[in-house]
């Protein structure tokens, strides 16, 4: 290993960095080397880590146990596990490092800043390979002893078991296995949001800003209905404005905690971003989609008049634009409306489509959806998925273009509108209209539409590849949705989560056993999963193991024996679950 320093910080980071400050350390820094305003963090180095073994003489004793230890002998595993960690904790910091991390520290604020510490695991000879979610991860971190503890106990979290065992059947040898640790400020957001780079719906060259105040967990969850702005990158204007009814908002509280807030009358209506902060969410967004070669679905957060970049990843289904993004004609004249217009709100998902109402106000009312009806509820949540697969179109009265209504829905290429505030109070059960997913428009009766009724199907615009340092990999919520994602150019699956394939089935694992299928669960899984991978041959799929959540699973058959959690989030699910439940 290269020598280093015991401390980098973003800006002096280069790609060929990522075996000093893995995966984690290299994305921040090749962000951070864009110009994009990425939250202040400097990187424990993978070479104070080897510094700490060797200055602090447990290397040999800790490999040792290492090499001798039969990692399918589960209780062997456990045993040196908890051992090698605690020799890690034992000892003492040596001077050098601490005073480095300490100095390092008192850069980032005066009166000392909460910060995150966030593992980043790497190895000698494979630079590249992951080793996500294996280390540990501190937040809401504040004062020097404190951090002192979670970079320790970040460098002791390498040896967890389930590291240990992961590197042994993936053939690393422990002694080439090296961790940074990533000390970041933690941004507690007065507003924040979602921008994508080019319209996801019509694939225009507009930047589509969503916001909110507080954190940006509202705008995701579409508890709130978000702003909207609409930034023409040609004018280099605002040329559409859309300021939401925003009742509540979601702010920190304690430690890692957060709580939702009602907001006063004045707040509700007034807009969140100025033009200003639209333009300057929009030159950042720009720089993104430019680096990496595709539109990009970015995260965002202001605090004061800072703007902070906490993510960005492609989207992943967008038509085709229409309109040349260089030496354009000039817009065609808008489509004549189809009809007596009921309703309008946001388009999120194209297509036209015209069926019969049915109101969902509680996940149970899906059983009487039928295949070709529209659902119109106030948001939905994964509990609907399977009813969602079946309908001809969705309206809801919450969220914005990042919602679950939204994000579903291009996956599934079903038109939808969100958004519109009223339509569970307007439209009536067994009612017929015509949706227009992409103007966000909702027509009475069943209009004849200029384009086939069903959804053409979504095409990805990508751009010629663009190679970078940071593998771009995708979120799959739902198989049938893993073509279009592929289509992206995308570098892999970077989560495929298994309740997610559990709640399309609409029958929870325990009915299944109980009725001595057990093997067409499993066919089930196996087909879903099948399906990703073959939209991704030879590239990454990364699969969750089944967080059981006892509150969506209730709503499900079979799912009548869930208890009733006070938060279910932090409730009886997960690996807990998965071990007690095997």
């Amino acid at each position: 290993m290269k020598e280093m320093p015991n401390i980098l910080w973003l800006e002096e980071i280069k790609k060929e960095d990522i075996i000093s400050v893995g995966g984690k350390g290299a994305s921040l820094g090749e962000m951070t080397s864009l110009g994009l305003p990425v939250p202040k963090a400097f990187v424990v180095t993978a070479q104070a880590f080897r510094r700490f073994l060797v200055e602090t003489g447990i290397e040999d004793t800790l490999f040792r146990k290492l090499e001798r230890l039969d990692v399918d002998d589960n209780g062997a595993l456990e045993s040196v596990s908890r051992e090698v960690q605690d020799i890690v904790l034992s000892v003492e910091i040596p001077d050098q490092i601490r005073e480095a991390i300490i100095d390092a520290y008192a850069r980032m604020g005066e009166n000392g800043e909460v910060v995150a510490v966030r593992s980043s695991a790497t190895a000698e000879d494979l630079p590249e390979a992951s080793f996500a979610g294996q280390q540990e991860t501190f937040l809401n971190v504040l004062g020097n002893d404190d951090l002192l503890d979670a970079v320790q106990r970040c460098w002791a979290s390498l040896y967890g078991a389930r590291a240990i065992y992961y590197r042994a059947k993936q053939g690393f040898d422990d002694r080439g296995v090296n961790i940074a640790v990533v000390v970041q400020e933690l941004i507690r957001s007065e507003k924040s949001g979602v921008m994508f780079t080019s319209h996801p719906v019509t694939g225009e060259p507009l930047t589509i800003v969503e916001g909110s105040w507080g954190l940006g967990e509202a705008v995701v969850s579409g508890s709130v209905s978000p702003d909207n702005y609409v930034f023409d990158l040609r004018s280099e204007r605002v040329v559409d404005r859309l300021i939401a009814e925003k009742e509540i908002m979601i702010v920190p509280e304690g430690e890692n905690g957060t709580k939702v807030v009602k907001l006063t009358p004045e707040q509700r209506t007034a807009p969140v971003l100025s033009d200003e902060e639209v333009a300057r969410l929009a030159t950042l967004g720009k720089i993104a989609e430019e680096h990496y070669g595709v539109p990009q679905d970015v995260e965002w957060a202001i605090v004061g008049d800072e703007i902070f970049i906490l993510q960005s990843r492609p989207i992943t289904t967008i038509r085709r634009p229409e309109i040349p993004r260089a030496g354009a004609e000039p817009a065609p004249e808008p489509a004549a409306a189809l009809g007596v217009v009921l309703l309008e709100g946001q388009g999120a998902s194209p297509g036209i489509a015209s069926g019969r109402v049915v109101i969902v106000r509680d996940v149970r009312d899906t059983s009487t959806i039928k295949d070709g009806d529209i659902l119109v509820t106030k948001m939905t949540n994964p509990d609907m998925v399977p009813a969602m697969r079946r309908v001809k179109a969705i309206v809801t009265d919450e969220g914005g273009m990042t919602c679950h209504a939204a994000i579903v829905s291009r996956e599934l290429g079903t038109p939808a509108v969100v958004g519109t505030k009223k339509a569970t109070k307007i439209l009536q059960d067994g009612q017929v209209i015509t949706v227009d997913g992409e103007k966000g428009t909702i027509y009475e009766g069943a209009v004849e539409a200029p384009a086939p009724a069903a959804p053409a199907a979504v095409a990805v615009a990508a751009p010629a590849p663009v190679i970078t340092g940071t593998l771009v990999k995708v979120n799959v919520s739902l198989p049938e949705a893993a073509k279009r994602a592929a289509a992206t150019g995308a570098d892999g699956v970077g989560l495929l989560r298994i309740e997610h394939l559990i709640l399309g089935l609409n029958k929870t694992p325990g009915w299944y056993v109980e009725h001595g299928e057990e093997e067409k669960f499993i066919s089930e899984l196996y087909s879903g999963i099948k399906t990703v991978l073959d939209a991704f041959p030879g590239k990454p799929v990364w699969v969750r193991t089944l967080d059981a959540p006892t509150d969506e699973f209730r709503n499900m058959e079979g799912g009548e024996v869930e208890p009733v959690e006070h938060n279910p989030m932090l409730g009886w699910r997960g690996i807990r679950r998965d071990l007690r439940s095997p």
